[in-house]
């Protein structure tokens, strides 16, 4: 079992144990001396997201890394999947991310990537929390930290080669929010070189502004300017870039589920075999029928894209989503990636000649979302209300479905309900939230 590793790395708030300076020290000499045992000359890449506490925890790492003899390269504010990239193109040993994704700017967290640009296998994981109860010792040497200038262009130049060589974005007028994270100096950058007109917004980070009021988990303001500006469509990310949502001209939101049902059309339309789609258990069930009609498989998978990856390998499948904006696109990139994902929801469009609207022929079902805040420990709390939970199982039968689950990176239990009206939905959710706080 491990203590620190959730399911996307290490995260929680700024100078509570464990996202502290001195933590991400021995955590980045334990890594260190991990990777030192698998490489005769080790080395990491390491980058961060906009946050005024990413200097931090930047510096520390590279601190302890340097202390267990691992050589470092510095790439400043970049996307989570860039890091990815980067790691597997300069045949690294792994990738380092500081960021907390689409949280507060008073979160942060460290993830790391395997040489082969996947998040790192739970063994290491474990090896890594293992030497991480071991003192401190120099290694045989002190290793070298380089400051890799040029990994914003080789990432723009990778993402445009995902986007098909003869298409281009010049009939479109795109309005980009990049949450004020890492993805403000190379979105704008690709979607103009590849043609775009490209309206900015969420592009002027401060440490402190990061997903607030903005990005992928509040596309109010991205609305509102797409109409504003009579653009063909919005794109935001999250504050690390490995999520992605999109508006149409009228303002209509298209999240995961939508975005990877466009590409699965896109891939089909041309000719590609898709065997089978993962989801997860927050997949809408519109989703899983539409895709049923094409004659494609589908898999739910635990919340969390490293879920969604082990399936797609499990089943050596290219194509998973959640619902949240994660998309993974195997034969384009190891990882989820936003702006990777975008253009490929582009590509369909300008390939086809069809809006957004014109490609989703299927209807979500109402699901209500809640989360309540835990004060007691989940897992007991989670058999408590089993019983309420089989109850509106037992209720909705085939026509919905009940997920209860506890986050991976916040001390929450989250509901989901989802039925055939918003008002059966409501009612359950209601009911077992009622619970929840009646012994929480």
């Amino acid at each position: 079992m491990r203590k620190f590793f959730g399911t996307d790395g290490i995260r929680g708030k700024v100078g509570e144990f464990p996202i502290t300076p001195d933590f991400a020290l021995k955590l980045g000499y334990a890594a260190g001396k991990v990777l030192a045992g698998l490489s005769d000359n080790p080395a990491v890449i390491i980058g961060k997201d906009t946050r005024s506490s990413g200097y931090l925890f930047e510096s520390s790492l590279e601190a302890g890394l340097s202390y267990a003899g691992v050589d470092v390269f510095m790439a400043g504010p970049i996307p989570t999947p860039a890091v990815a990239y980067l790691t597997r193109a300069l045949r690294l040993s792994a990738g380092i991310v500081i960021s907390a994704s689409h949280n507060p700017y008073y979160d942060n967290g460290i993830k790391f990537f395997s040489n082969s640009g996947n998040k790192l296998p739970d063994e290491i994981e474990t090896k890594i929390e293992e030497e991480l109860q071991k003192e401190m010792v120099i290694g045989p040497r002190l290793s070298k930290v380089v400051r890799l200038d040029d990994a914003r262009g080789r990432y723009i130049e990778f993402c445009k080669s995902t986007f098909p060589n003869e298409l281009n974005l010049n009939n479109l007028k795109i309005v980009l929010d990049c949450a004020n994270g890492a993805t403000y100096q190379v979105a704008p950058s690709i979607f103009r070189e590849l043609g775009a007109q490209v309206i900015k917004i969420g592009c002027e980070p401060d440490g402190i502004n990061i997903n607030n009021n903005c990005g992928s988990t509040y596309p109010k303001i991205l609305i509102k300017k797409v109409i504003e500006h009579k653009a063909d469509l919005g794109i935001a990310f999250d504050g690390d870039g490995d999520r992605v949502l999109m508006v149409d001209k009228n303002g209509l939101e298209y999240n995961g589920d939508k975005l990877i049902y466009i590409i699965v059309k896109a891939y089909l339309a041309a000719n590609k075999k898709i065997e089978g789609v993962v989801g997860t258990v927050m997949s809408n069930l519109g989703l899983e029928l539409a895709l049923k009609r094409l004659n494609i498989n589908f898999i739910r998978a635990k919340v969390g894209d490293r879920y969604v990856l082990e399936e797609l390998i499990k089943h050596d499948w290219i194509l998973g989503a959640e619902a949240s904006g994660h998309i993974l696109c195997l034969d384009k990139h190891s990882t989820g990636d936003g702006i990777i994902s975008a253009l490929q929801v582009l590509a369909s469009i300008v390939k086809m000649g069809k809006s957004l609207k014109d490609l989703i022929d299927w209807e979500d079902y109402p699901q209500v979302l809640q989360n309540i805040k835990l004060n007691n420990e989940p897992d007991k709390l989670l058999n408590e209300i089993q019983s309420t939970i089989n109850l509106a199982e037992s209720n909705l039968g085939n026509r919905g479905r009940v997920v209860v689950r506890k986050s991976g990176t916040e001390q929450l239990i989250r509901v989901m309900v989802e039925a055939e009206t918003y008002e059966l939905a409501n009612k359950w959710v209601d009911e077992i939230v009622t619970k929840i706080k009646s012994i929480n």
